[in-house]
């Protein structure tokens, strides 16, 4: 697992997720071309935007690719998990939670001894067998 790619997007000065975004394209596009761009970046911006809104102190995103899997980490200062709220259509938010839930393949929330860690992880899809020569 040494040589795994792995970046780190730099904690709290960020206050949207603009770079963030453009690091996970990037870093896709390197080692997980196979990844589905927008839900992942979605996912990404979902996270930081939650964190900034959220969280009174730091925050970190880390990107992490292996052979069969991507998985996107923010850690931060909250030891507060998640809420999914109700959708407020009059523009109060509440869609955020429920994408990340449905966009990544497995998500977890887990405590760290100073707040927290999101984890979305997506597998590589399965490559079709080829379909046998006609005889």
């Amino acid at each position: 697992m040494s040589n795994e790619p792995h970046v780190v997007v730099v904690d709290s000065p960020y206050r949207d997720s603009a770079a963030a975004r453009a690091t996970a394209a990037a870093f896709l596009q390197q080692h997980c071309p196979w990844a589905d761009l927008d839900a992942v970046l979605l996912v990404v911006s979902e996270l930081v935007a939650n964190a900034v809104r959220h969280t009174p102190g730091w925050w970190r995103l880390h990107l992490i690719a292996e052979d069969e899997t991507l998985t996107v980490e923010m850690d931060d200062s909250s030891p507060e998990p998640p809420v999914a709220r109700a959708p407020d259509f009059s523009g109060g938010g509440g869609f955020g939670w429920h994408m990340v839930l449905r966009l990544a393949g497995h998500v977890e929330v887990r405590p760290l001894p100073e707040g927290k860690r999101v984890q979305a992880v997506w597998r590589r899809p399965a490559v079709p067998a080829p379909a046998p020569a006609p005889v």
